[in-house]
C-alpha cells in the first residue's frame, strides 16, 4: 500500500488537504505526521502552507527539517502555497527571509493598484508552459483557487503561470518536486484531478 504523508510542522490547512486526498486516494494510506520516522517510511510527500513564510520557516525543530529535506530530495513530493514559497531562494516577506532554495525562483509581493486587490484571493486561470504528468487531464487554463499576497515572478522551473495584474509562476516543476501556488484543494474537480496525478505519479 502506498503511503502519502502530509507534512506537519503546526502550520496549514492539513486536515482540508488529507480530506481532498482522501476523496481521490483507491488504495493508499493518506496521514497526516510530524514524526521523522513516520514521513522515512512514506512513499509520497504533500508539503503545505498558510500564513506568514517567516513563521512557516521557523516552525521546523532541528530533526523534523532536517527529515523532510533529506526525503523531499528523493520521494515525490507536492508542495502547495507556502509550501511552494518555502522551497524557492528566498522571499522578501516578514523583510527578507531566506528558504530552502531547492527550486529557482525568489518570491516577491504582487503589486497592488486600484484595479489589482492584495491578496489575490478566488478563482484565476492557470496556463501551461510545458506538459506534465500531474496536469494530465487537467485542460490549459483551467480555473484554480489562489490565497496570497506573494508570488514567483519567474523560474527555471517555470511549468504554468497565471495572471493578476502581472503574470507569476503558479506551478513549478523540478525532477521529483511539483510545487503549487494555488490551493488544489480548494479548486474543485480540477484540483481533485491533480490529487490524482499525484496518486499515480511515478519517479
Amino acid at each position: 500500500m502506498t503511503q502519502v504523508v502530509v507534512i506537519d510542522y503546526g502550520m496549514g490547512n492539513l486536515h482540508s488537504v488529507s480530506k481532498a486526498i482522501q476523496a481521490v486516494s483507491s488504495s493508499e494510506s493518506i496521514v497526516i505526521s510530524s514524526n521523522t520516522d513516520v514521513i522515512k517510511a512514506a512513499d509520497k510527500i504533500v508539503f503545505p502552507g498558510v500564513g506568514a513564510i517567516k513563521d512557516c520557516m521557523e516552525a521546523f525543530s532541528v530533526d523534523l527539517r532536517e527529515t523532510v529535506l533529506e526525503e523531499i530530495d528523493k520521494k515525490p513530493t507536492l508542495a502547495i502555497c507556502v509550501g511552494m514559497q518555502m522551497l524557492l531562494k528566498s522571499s522578501e516577506e516578514n523583510g527578507g527571509v531566506d528558504c530552502f532554495d531547492i527550486l529557482d525562483g525568489k518570491v516577491t509581493k504582487i503589486n497592488a493598484s486600484k484595479e489589482i486587490k492584495v491578496p489575490h484571493m478566488g478563482w484565476n486561470r492557470v496556463k501551461f508552459l510545458k506538459e506534465h504528468d500531474l496536469l494530465e487531464n487537467i485542460p490549459d487554463s483551467s480555473f484554480f483557487y489562489f490565497v496570497h499576497s506573494y508570488c514567483c515572478s519567474s523560474s527555471e522551473d517555470a511549468l504554468t503561470e497565471t495572471t493578476h495584474g502581472e503574470s507569476f509562476i503558479s506551478c513549478l516543476a523540478k525532477d521529483n518536486i511539483f510545487a503549487v501556488q494555488f490551493h488544489p484543494e480548494k479548486s474543485q474537480d480540477m484540483g481533485l484531478e491533480l490529487y490524482r496525478n499525484f496518486l499515480n505519479w511515478n519517479i
